[in-house]
């Protein structure tokens, strides 16, 4: 983790609002966790996969937040769920997030969200891209 970067790292906003909670953070890896909530059921009474796809988001890019330098910053350019198994109302569901490769302009990571028993609910895997923050453009 560079310096100047915060520990635990906050969620403002989106991140906040769905209830992600940091669990650690640092050296290309995140974790991060959420109590499923009756506000994230779908229609079919089951987690959404936005909250799924929020979580391994969240996951990922701290984990790539871990490593950058403070010039820098990242946003996801394209990031691949795939949905193995419902998540319920009560579970707690914990995602981790690792850098796989890290170059100048781009990032891959992957990523897997499991229960609190450790059942795979859901893995991911994507590409982030990577710019001076200075500049605001990749």
């Amino acid at each position: 983790m560079e310096e100047g970067q915060e520990f635990p790292p906050t969620f403002p906003g989106f991140g906040k609002t769905i209830g992600l909670t940091p669990v650690s953070y640092g050296e290309g890896k995140c974790v991060v966790k959420v109590n499923v909530l009756k506000t994230h059921l779908n229609a079919g009474g089951v987690a959404h996969g936005g909250l799924h796809a929020s979580i391994l988001d969240t996951a990922l890019g701290g984990a790539l937040l871990s490593l950058i330098s403070p010039d820098e910053w990242c946003a996801t350019a394209e990031i691949i769920i795939s949905y193995i198994r419902p998540a319920h109302e009560g579970m707690i569901l914990t995602a981790n997030g690792r850098v796989v490769k890290r170059g100048k302009n781009m990032a891959h990571m992957e990523g897997e969200l499991k229960d609190s028993s450790g059942i795979l609910i859901a893995t991911a895997k994507g590409t982030w891209a990577i710019w001076d923050n200075h500049t605001g453009s990749v």
